[in-house]
C-alpha cells in the first residue's frame, strides 16, 4: 500500500508538473502573439500596403524565432550587406588581424606596398588617433631624412594585393565621382577622394580642394550669386581626374567629397609632392607596378589598422571602401585563392557564400554581390542577416563586433533616432539606403534579453524609416 501510496502521490505531482509547463508554454505563445499582432498593424499601415518586407526577429540566446514575416524573402538589402561582409571577415581573418602597409627603399627607388588598408589616411580614424592630415607623407619624408636619403630615383607604389577592378560593373555610372561609389585599391588614401569646397570672393569664384595636389585638374563652373542659396555638385570630364564643379555660390559651399581615379597613384603622388616640397630630390617616374620581389628591400615603416576599426567604420558609419576591401582582403587568404593571391569581388562572393550555406541557408535566400550594399544585384532575406548575427553572438567575438555597431540615440546612422530614455543605448545595428530600399538589423537589449532582428524593405517610401524603426521600438516595448 505504501508504495502504491507513494505511486500515486508521484503522479500527482508529475501532473502539476506538467500542468504548470503546459500554463508557462500558452504564455509565451499568447505574449508573442501580442508582440506578432503589434508588428502585423505597423507593417500594414495603409502607406505601406505596396511596400515589400522580410522580417525576422529571434532570441539571441537561442536563436529561436518569435517573430516572421516573408523571412525567407531574399530582397535588396543596401548596406545591409555590410553584416554579411563584415561578420564573414571577422570569421576568416581573425579578430587580431591588421592591415600592414609596408614602405621602404630597394636601391635608390622608394617602395610603397599596398596591403589593402581603407583606412590610410581616412579622416574619421585620424581623429580618433589625434593624427594631422597627411601624418603619413611627412612621416616617411622625416624617416627617409633620418635614413641620410636626399635624393631618389623613382617611386614605385604596389597595389597587386588586390585585382586591378577597382570598379565593381554593377554600381551606377552616374555615382562613381560619389564617395560611397569611389575605386577598390591595393593601395587607398583618404577613402579615395578629394574634398572640394567653392567660394566667393568678390563675385568671382574659387575652388579650394583637401589635400591640396595637381593630381586632380579642377575645372571651375560654380556661378557668383549675391543673393539665394549656394549648392554646387561635380562630375567628370571624361579625361583621367579631370573634374568639373558646377554651382552657384554666395558666400561659401562644401567642402563635399569627390572621388578621385587610381588611388595608388594617387598615394604616390601626394608622397611625391610632399618629398620635393621637405627637400628630397626625386630624379625618375612614378609607377604603379609589382614591387620587384629580387631587390633587398629595406623596409623603414609600417603602418597598421586593425580589423575592429574597420568593422565600427563599416557598420558604425557605413563606409563603403572598408566594406569591399573587407571582401576582397577575405579573397586574398581564402583556402581557394591561396595566401598572396590578388583579392577579386568574385572570389570574395563564393567565400561569402559558402559561409553562408555552411550555416545551413538555402541558396534562393541569398545573392551576394559587392561589400557595401550599393549594388542592387545584392539579395538576402532577414532569415540569413538573422542567423549570420546569431552565429557572431554566440561566439567568443561578439563583443568586438557588437562594439561595431551603431548606437540607438548616441552615434553612427543612428544617433538621430531611439533618442527616448526607453529606447536609449539599447539598439545596436546596421541601416541601409538606397533608392526604394530601406533596412536595418542588429540587436536590442531589453530587461528579459537580447533579440536579434532584420527588418528590409524594397519599395520603400517616405514613412517606411519609421515604420522600421517602430517595430525595432515594439520588441522593447514587449519585453520590458
Amino acid at each position: 500500500m505504501v508504495c502504491n501510496k507513494g505511486y500515486c502521490y508521484m503522479k500527482i505531482e508529475m501532473r502539476k508538473i506538467l500542468v504548470v509547463v503546459v500554463f508557462s508554454i500558452c504564455f509565451v505563445s499568447v505574449a508573442w502573439a501580442d508582440l506578432a499582432q503589434k508588428i502585423n498593424s505597423i507593417v500594414s499601415q495603409s502607406s505601406q500596403r505596396k511596400v515589400k518586407f522580410s522580417i525576422c526577429i529571434v532570441k539571441a540566446d537561442t536563436g529561436q524565432a518569435v517573430y516572421s514575416h516573408n523571412a525567407y524573402k531574399a530582397l535588396v538589402p543596401a548596406s545591409n550587406m555590410k553584416i554579411i561582409v563584415t561578420a564573414a571577415a571577422l570569421k576568416y581573418l581573425g579578430a587580431d588581424y591588421e592591415y600592414k602597409t609596408e614602405v621602404g627603399l630597394c636601391g635608390n627607388t622608394i617602395v610603397v606596398k599596398g596591403s589593402g588598408d581603407p583606412l590610410l589616411g581616412d579622416v574619421v580614424t585620424d581623429r580618433k588617433y589625434s593624427r594631422e592630415d597627411g601624418w603619413v607623407f611627412k612621416d616617411i619624408a622625416v624617416l627617409l631624412k633620418r635614413n641620410n636619403v636626399i635624393a631618389a630615383k623613382d617611386i614605385v607604389v604596389d597595389s597587386s594585393i588586390f585585382d586591378d577592378q577597382r570598379v565593381h560593373p554593377n554600381w551606377p555610372v552616374k555615382d562613381l565621382n560619389r564617395w560611397y561609389a569611389c575605386e577598390v585599391s591595393g593601395l587607398n588614401f583618404n577613402g579615395n577622394c578629394i574634398d572640394v569646397a567653392a567660394k566667393n570672393n568678390g563675385g568671382k569664384t574659387t575652388i579650394v580642394i583637401t589635400p591640396e595636389t595637381s593630381f586632380v585638374q579642377i575645372v571651375n563652373k560654380v556661378i557668383p550669386i549675391s543673393k539665394g542659396n549656394s549648392v554646387a555638385g561635380s562630375y567628370r570630364d571624361g579625361e583621367l581626374n579631370k573634374i568639373v564643379v558646377y554651382g552657384k555660390c554666395r558666400d561659401k559651399t562644401g567642402p563635399f567629397p569627390v572621388a578621385i581615379e587610381r588611388p595608388a597613384v594617387f598615394f604616390g603622388y601626394l608622397l611625391a609632392e610632399e618629398l620635393v616640397s621637405a627637400g628630397i630630390k626625386l630624379d625618375g617616374q612614378l609607377i604603379e607596378k609589382v614591387a620587384d620581389p629580387d631587390c633587398d628591400f629595406n623596409k623603414l615603416v609600417e603602418y597598421r589598422s586593425s580589423i575592429s576599426d574597420c568593422l565600427a567604420r563599416c557598420n558604425k558609419n557605413s563606409f563603403g571602401l572598408a566594406a569591399e576591401a573587407l571582401l576582397k582582403t577575405i579573397a586574398v587568404h581564402s583556402k581557394h585563392g591561396g595566401e598572396g593571391e590578388n583579392g577579386s569581388w568574385t572570389e570574395g562572393q563564393r567565400v561569402i557564400s559558402e559561409y553562408l550555406a555552411g550555416l545551413g541557408i538555402g541558396k534562393k535566400e541569398f545573392h551576394i554581390d559587392d561589400g557595401s550594399g550599393l549594388s542592387r544585384q545584392n539579395k538576402l532575406s532577414a532569415n540569413v542577416i538573422t542567423k549570420v548575427l546569431y552565429d557572431v553572438y554566440k561566439n567568443g567575438d561578439w563583443e568586438l563586433y557588437r562594439k561595431s555597431l551603431a548606437v540607438g540615440g548616441i552615434d553612427g546612422t543612428i544617433s538621430k533616432y531611439f533618442k527616448e530614455g526607453k529606447y536609449k543605448g539599447k539598439v545596436f545595428g546596421k541601416t541601409g539606403y538606397i533608392n526604394g530600399v530601406k533596412s536595418f538589423s542588429g540587436f536590442c537589449s531589453t530587461q528579459k534579453g537580447d533579440y536579434i532582428f532584420s527588418i528590409l524593405a524594397n519599395n520603400a517610401k517616405g514613412q517606411t524609416r519609421s515604420v522600421i524603426n517602430n517595430i525595432v521600438k515594439a520588441i522593447i516595448d514587449f519585453d520590458t
